[in-house]
């Protein structure tokens, strides 16, 4: 696309200059004029593109991704499948993410973590407080770095809520060569080995389960 651009800019600019050889002097005038009040239109107008990034990344992205098993949160009284058992839960809806990094620096990446949060008949009120944590791991291995984040929750009366959460990561490198491709940048909830393996199953309740009639977990 670059170089398409450029050549198609040199082909106009020759284009004008044989235009302009094949014109009188009177002519070559009075467009010198009409040019000079174009220009001062041009320079009125704002521009339509952003200027390029100057100094592109040393390598490709880290791979940000949600963990199965801890992408939802459900607290079940008593254990029971049921929606008139479910207090709060939660789900990790999605996640963006960028990052940069050039010549030997650390690789810094810029995640937003959007929550969906509910809290059912079981829910004593209308505060919580949520942990998620951030893994980095060498990709498809072992486990880097973990850290835990809290995440307070006032539902103001309503049984759904939603957050926007912004993290940044910093990744050193072992040397310049090293690519963010090497790493995966894992996100989930802390949840409990009997609310993982109700993830693992596949079963969900929605985050407003028993605000409504109650139905039987759903297959995803």
């Amino acid at each position: 696309m670059r170089l398409a651009t450029v050549a198609l800019a040199a082909v106009a600019v020759l284009a004008s200059a044989g235009a302009a050889a094949a014109q009188s002097p009177q002519q070559r005038d009075r467009d010198r004029q009409e040019r000079g009040q174009d220009g001062e239109e041009e320079r009125e107008r704002p521009q339509r593109f952003a200027p390029l990034r100057v100094r592109p990344n040393a390598g490709p992205c880290p791979f940000v991704k949600i963990l199965y098993d801890a992408a939802r949160y459900v607290e079940l009284e008593g254990g029971r499948a049921s929606t008139s058992a479910v207090g709060y839960t939660g789900e990790i809806e999605g996640v963006t993410a960028g990052c940069s990094y050039r010549d030997d620096e650390p690789i810094t990446v810029q995640t937003n973590i959007l929550f969906n949060l509910g809290r059912g008949p079981q829910a004593p009120d209308d505060r919580r407080t949520y942990r998620y944590w951030i893994a980095v791991t060498e990709r498809n291995e072992a486990v880097l770095a973990k850290e835990y984040f809290d995440l307070p929750v006032d539902f103001e009366g309503q049984r759904t809520a939603s957050i926007e959460e912004g993290q940044t990561i910093v990744i050193p490198r072992a040397e310049a060569t090293t690519s963010g491709a090497n790493f995966e940048i894992l996100i989930g909830f802390d949840v409990t080995p009997e609310m993982a393996e109700f993830n693992r199953t596949g079963s969900r309740f929605r985050i407003n389960a028993g605000a409504q009639a109650a139905t039987a977990p759903t297959e995803q």
